[in-house]
């Protein structure tokens, strides 16, 4: 009989690519990764991967099973939701990147204080590699942001894609260099010679907030750069210089910045939850879904 354990290892493999690629998303050396691999191969009986002293990659059995893994994996969790006792009961693995971890944290211990049974674990995890996390079942539900509009006509039959907020571009000062009429409208030009702050080229962030500059007639001096939003705002806070950042970057609150909305249409990401189709049947994970769109609906009212 095949192993499910080692079934949902062969997929990761599938998916990784590597031993050690694998080993490093599960958690184990590369060495109990193969050993479990070998297992699968006794139990199926037949070869699953072409080793050779340096690489190892599936056989066309190998991605037979692997596809059929998928499904098995998939059916398992069906029925594990369909058996489960009504009451939201056991842990539950969110991934999300750092800001959003923020946003929605109070309203997941809310959700999990409202449920005895019911455990959270919270991760933060950057890039779309979240989404084969979930396919992997490494992670229930993740948070993912997308600035290109892509994602909204995203047809993924394994996943469920929940839409959560619209989250745009602010302006963020220091408060004391504010004293003008918060009704004001933003003139970014008058601003051109103030020390810049943001994310490293190459980010999405980063090329929206690019965008917004050069649609308004550049800087004066290249922002400093600084990985993750959230230093970014503490640098702002502490009069380092000025920012524009995502909106949701301010969820946490701080008294010593101001924030403006930008002048015309500004660009902003989009924020969905995504879970696998097979779990949301779970109660667990049902009630995790809830409580993200609830406190969506909150940070879009706060928002405006």
């Amino acid at each position: 009989m095949l192993d499910v354990h080692r079934l949902r290892m062969l997929l990761e493999f599938a998916e990784r690519g590597t031993i050690a690629a694998t080993a490093a998303a599960l958690g184990y050396t590369p060495s109990a990764v193969s050993q479990q691999l070998a297992a699968l191969e006794r139990e199926a009986g037949v070869p699953l991967l072409d080793r050779t002293p340096r690489t190892a990659q599936l056989t066309d059995a190998g991605r037979r099973l692997a596809s059929h893994a998928a499904e098995i994996l998939a059916m398992v969790e069906a029925a594990e939701a369909d058996l489960a006792a009504p009451e939201p009961a056991g842990r539950v693995a969110i991934t999300a990147f750092p800001t959003a971890a923020v946003a929605f944290a109070p309203a997941l211990t809310r959700a999990v204080r409202a449920h005895p049974g019911l455990r959270l674990l919270l991760r933060q995890t950057y890039g779309r590699e979240v989404l084969q996390l979930i396919r992997a079942g490494q992670v229930d539900v993740a948070i993912l942001d997308d600035w290109t509009g892509r994602m909204a006509g995203w047809q993924q039959p394994a996943l469920r894609f929940y839409p959560l907020v619209t989250d745009p571009l602010v302006l963020v000062v220091p408060r004391r260099h504010w004293a003008s009429d918060p009704a004001e409208p933003v003139e970014l030009l008058r601003l051109r010679d103030e020390p810049w702050l943001a994310p490293p080229v190459g980010e999405a962030s980063r090329r929206a907030v690019d965008q917004v500059l050069a649609a308004a007639g550049g800087v004066a001096t290249a922002p400093s750069e600084f990985e993750g939003l959230a230093t970014i705002l503490s640098l702002v806070a502490r009069g380092i210089g000025i920012a524009i950042l995502p909106r949701l970057t301010l969820a946490g609150g701080d008294s010593r910045v101001a924030v403006r909305d930008l002048p015309g249409t500004s660009p902003a990401r989009s924020l969905y939850a995504v879970a696998r189709a097979s779990s949301t049947g779970r109660p667990a994970v049902a009630v995790i879904i809830e409580a993200l769109t609830a406190a969506a609906r909150g940070l879009a009212v706060a928002a405006h």
